[in-house]
């Protein structure tokens, strides 16, 4: 089917608020998921016939259950701080893109059934029930926010919009309104072990061919274990790592970190994602059972330590709901997440950061790299939305900032940051996380990228920067497919474990130098 055809934003000369146009996205829906998908992760199958009580019923829950939730449907006083802080509204114009309009597509809902005032006085306070049209309208514009959490920033009361978004899906999930994209991954991941649904003999195959490929291009034997026994590290990343470009060259980087270090590590094929969409739809019951698999995994094969690859929520998953998930980390009283707290190395977090790990091994000297690899490019780096802002990396603080960067200058010579106020903290969405990244939200995504690709713009301008490096599965989607809209090459994304692969020296054993060195002469010949 054709994409939908659409006008992609200007950069602005001045990063100005937008004009607001009412309704510009209003007719951008994501597809339902059909009632196969729903049933498979334990949501009804279609809209139920009293749909609108039990959503209400599911919202008092949630209110019940999280306290931070009633206390931002209170705490607003719209004072408009959040409203030209979100991509989404920057680049689409449309008013109810602005935080504090989608949250208030539920709060009013939340007045309406939860206040004293709104129950006796409703006009009065803004208050109004959940019709058909407003659900439908939740359905829409809770599918074009990507729970990035920039707009909680510079929230004077620091509400959580994202924390919003999720309860808004999670009650839609609810009454049999979810959106296919979201739950026919998280189906896959249940039913196979990763959000592509490939199978163990698939990813065998493909681990072996990667073998060979690094084997042809270094002459070094390095090796992506599956399933091994007994290894000290296991590594649980984004399945997009392991076909996808450019994904797959940061895997085949961690595999060489791994060779170099001389560390006993493995993949699992039971546990093959890193990736957990049951926190963009606010499903805790599917967040833990997709979790859980990584537990299992682990006490399996007797690993020590879990590594998590590139993947921005996926690291918050990790870094900030496991160890109440899975009992890794702290937490979790069970008698398996007992037994893996014996189990894994104290002397190590858990879990760790594949970039947390190669920065220790970088400062204890036992990495080499020669950085003129890299110099065909300059570089640049995007904190992504949910390890700058959902997590942390080592005990340093700002280690999630600190670290990439300090892994990219480690292997590049040429590394220039984009304007203060896009990154860290305030990084900018790639527009394309939170269950947007599918081709019928196109329109969303192109345009929900529009400060980013701003901001790189400048670099590129102003630096010649042609690569732009990051540590998230999705963002290296979102990007390699939206930055071609905006006049730049898909070449020019990639990660940041791709720049380590470049510059990694590993050494070769003899015969292997001379067979690669024959190899040379003879594609000269």
């Amino acid at each position: 089917m054709a994409a939908a055809k659409f006008e992609v934003p200007a950069f602005r000369e001045y990063p100005v608020p937008p004009v607001v146009k009412e309704g510009t996205m209003a007719h951008v829906k994501s597809f339902p998921a059909s009632a196969p998908i729903q049933e498979a992760i334990g949501f009804p199958g279609e809209l139920v016939e009293d749909w609108h009580d039990k959503a209400i019923a599911k919202m008092g829950d949630l209110l019940g259950k999280y306290r931070s939730l009633k206390v931002f449907m209170d705490a607003c006083v719209h004072c408009g701080a959040c409203t030209d802080k979100c991509h989404y509204f920057i680049g689409t114009n449309d008013p109810k893109n602005m935080p504090v309009a989608r949250q208030e597509l539920m709060r009013k809902v939340y007045r309406r059934h939860f206040t004293f005032a709104g129950k006796y006085f409703p006009s009065l306070v803004g208050a109004a029930d959940l019709t058909r049209e407003l659900l439908d309208e939740w359905y829409t514009y809770y599918y074009q926010c990507s729970e990035c959490r920039r707009c909680s920033v510079f929230c004077p009361y620091g509400i959580d919009t994202a924390e919003v978004t999720m309860a808004g899906r999670e009650i839609l999930d609810s009454v049999g309104y979810g959106q296919k994209y979201t739950n026919e991954i998280m189906g896959k991941l249940h039913r196979i072990g990763n959000n592509l649904g490939l199978p163990g003999p698939a990813l065998e195959d493909t681990l072996l061919g990667l073998e060979e490929d690094i084997l042809d291009d270094t002459g070094a034997p390095v090796k992506l274990p599956l399933d091994k026994q007994g290894a000290e590290v296991l590594l649980i990343t984004p399945s997009a790592d392991f076909f996808s470009e450019p994904h797959v060259e940061s895997l085949i980087g961690y595999a060489k970190v791994f060779h170099a270090a001389g560390v006993n590590w493995t993949l699992s094929s039971t546990a093959s994602e890193a990736g957990n969409f049951g926190m963009f739809i606010g499903s805790y019951a599917n967040m833990r059972r997709a979790a859980l698999r990584i537990r299992q995994a682990a006490l399996e094969l007797g690993v020590k330590r879990i590594v998590v690859g590139e993947c921005g929520h996926a690291w918050r998953v990790a870094y900030s709901f496991w160890n109440t998930l899975t009992g890794v980390g702290a937490g979790g009283a069970d008698p398996f997440s007992i037994e893996l707290q014996k189990q894994l190395d104290p002397r190590y977090p858990a879990p760790q950061h594949i970039c947390e790990f190669t920065y220790d091994l970088i400062q204890q000297g036992k990495l080499k790299f020669d950085k003129s690899a890299n110099d065909h490019r300059v570089v640049t780096f995007h904190d992504s939305c949910n390890v700058a802002r959902g997590s942390r990396m080592s005990d340093m603080p700002g280690g999630q900032f600190v670290i990439p960067r300090e892994i990219i200058k480690a292997v590049a010579n040429n590394f220039h940051d984009m304007a203060a106020d896009t990154i860290g903290e305030a990084t900018f969405c790639c527009g394309g996380g939170g269950g947007i990244l599918t081709d019928d939200l196109m329109e969303v995504r192109v345009k929900g990228a529009l400060p980013r690709m701003e901001a790189f713009n400048n670099v590129v301008q102003e630096h010649k920067v042609n690569f732009m490096a990051l540590i998230c599965a999705i963002c290296k989607a979102q990007f390699t497919k939206v930055v071609p809209y905006y006049g730049f090459d898909m070449s020019m994304i990639g990660g940041v474990h791709q720049l380590v692969s470049t510059a990694i020296v590993l050494e070769v054993p003899e015969e292997a130098d001379q067979e690669v060195a024959a190899g040379a002469e003879a594609a000269e010949d």
